[in-house]
């Protein structure tokens, strides 16, 4: 029996692929033993990775480093990339199918950063597998799918972690929780940064490289000629800047910016119920040829845009930072960011961090102590969905050009046939999402 398989026996508590029961084996090798700090291999997660290019090798890393995991496999749509990353980490199996993936028993969990087009199916068929989940962000491409990420999850009882470290972070953690318990007053508004929305790309086609598949890269969007400034995440200017794989700069920083905010107002499992769009619609430009992001970026932040919450809290896009925001309270300014904290007056921020013992935190170990224990991980698939959210409201607010209203319970919005047609997108056939 393989280390791998030795590490389900007793570890899936919750998952629907717990019923498997595996033999004891009649000589135990010494890999299954407990060796110092490292657990035994009937108390270790077998993990996998699920697209480990530039973020995703990251955290795959970081959780094959710890001695609580065993790496099963490497699975990536570029198979030298997964040939290497698996033999950084010892792993002997490599896929380009993330199917392949969820289909092994000896598979507990999944670090996924695939391309954002992507992330949902891999998402909603791995919780259903019963894999454990931890998830980069954005979470979403849209809100509905980001709804049956929830769904899944809750369904099978798996632990969903999704990759907003700033969550973990001690000066952002300490800084939300603070305010979050009215230590600046009650919030009167809040600014944020002013992220772009994403454009258009029309590409000419190049030579696909050996051993990438591009067809399964494009997925669930209509196949396009490959090009090497199209499949790079960030580059001139790469997929991050381009419908209908992101929702640019708006859910690349704003994921980040909006969490924040999310938490330091207690909002985590609602939303807004205002879009403000200020100027006329976006017209989304079209790169044909590459280019850096300066242009797109510049025509993209317009018009501008704030959202307000039932209590009355707006958030104006404006002068924010982009991985945070600044809380105007009734007794004192603060700004949180990422691994910053500060205030008007400063001796606020300043004593608050001196006075809390508190550090940060791993945020892949925090993933891996709630697959353990259960608990819930400090950012859960359904904080990550409303963080994103928000995102995606503002895309459709600013590409319609005029006010919206949005029920955050229904999650739809309010007598706007138009903006609800906005919510979803096509899917290309033999890429739907599975049936939650």
């Amino acid at each position: 029996m393989s280390k791998a398989k030795q590490s389900r026996r007793g570890f899936m508590k919750k998952a629907a692929a717990a019923s498997t029961v595996f033999a004891v084996p009649t000589i135990i090798p010494r890999s299954a033993l407990a060796q110092g700090d490292r657990p035994g291999a009937n108390d270790r997660i077998a993990i996998a990775g699920v697209g480990v290019g530039r973020q995703g090798s990251a955290i795959f890393s970081a959780a094959a480093k710890d001695p609580r995991t065993d790496v099963v496999c490497v699975c990536d749509v570029n198979r030298p990339r997964a040939e290497s990353i698996a033999k950084q980490h010892n792993a002997s199996d490599v896929s380009q199918d993330y199917r392949e993936v969820l289909d092994r028993s000896d598979v507990d969990a999944i670090l996924t950063a695939t391309p954002e087009h992507w992330r949902a199916n891999v998402c909603i068929n791995a919780a259903l597998a019963g894999k454990h989940i931890y998830a980069e962000k954005p979470l979403t491409l849209t809100i509905p799918e980001g709804r049956l990420m929830v769904k899944a999850a809750r369904r099978t009882g798996i632990t969903f972690q999704v990759g907003s470290h700033q969550r973990s972070q001690r000066e952002n953690f300490i800084g939300c929780e603070f305010i979050r318990n009215g230590g600046i007053g009650n919030v009167k508004e809040v600014h944020a940064a002013n992220y772009e929305s994403p454009w258009l790309c029309d590409l000419p086609a190049q030579p696909v490289p050996s051993g990438l598949d591009w067809n399964m890269w494009c997925g669930p969007t209509e196949i396009v000629p490959y090009h090497k400034e199209l499949y790079v995440p960030r580059g001139n200017p790469g997929w991050l800047s381009f419908r209908p794989y992101s929702g640019g700069e708006m859910t690349g920083w704003g994921t980040h910016g909006f969490d924040q905010i999310q938490s330091a107002l207690g909002l985590d499992h609602t939303g807004p119920t205002e879009i403000l769009v200020d100027g006329p619609a976006l017209e989304l430009p079209t790169y044909k040829t590459p280019e850096s992001n300066a242009r797109g970026n510049e025509l993209c932040s317009t018009p501008k845009l704030a959202y307000r919450f039932a209590n009355g809290i707006t958030v104006h896009l404006d002068k924010g930072n982009r991985g945070g925001g600044i809380f105007v309270g009734e007794k004192a300014k603060m700004e949180v960011f990422r691994g910053r904290l500060a205030s008007n007056p400063s001796e606020m921020a300043e004593e608050l961090l001196k006075n809390d013992p508190r550090q940060s935190r791993s945020h892949v170990g925090n993933w891996l102590d709630c697959c353990v224990s259960g608990k819930q991980p400090v950012a859960d698939v359904e904080i990550g969905h409303r963080s994103a959210t928000i995102c995606h409201l503002l895309n459709i607010g600013r590409m319609l050009g005029r006010n919206l209203k949005w029920d955050p319970d229904t999650e739809q919005f309010v007598g706007d046939d138009e903006a609800n047609a906005m919510l979803t997108r096509p899917m290309r056939k033999g890429f739907e999402w599975p049936t939650v």
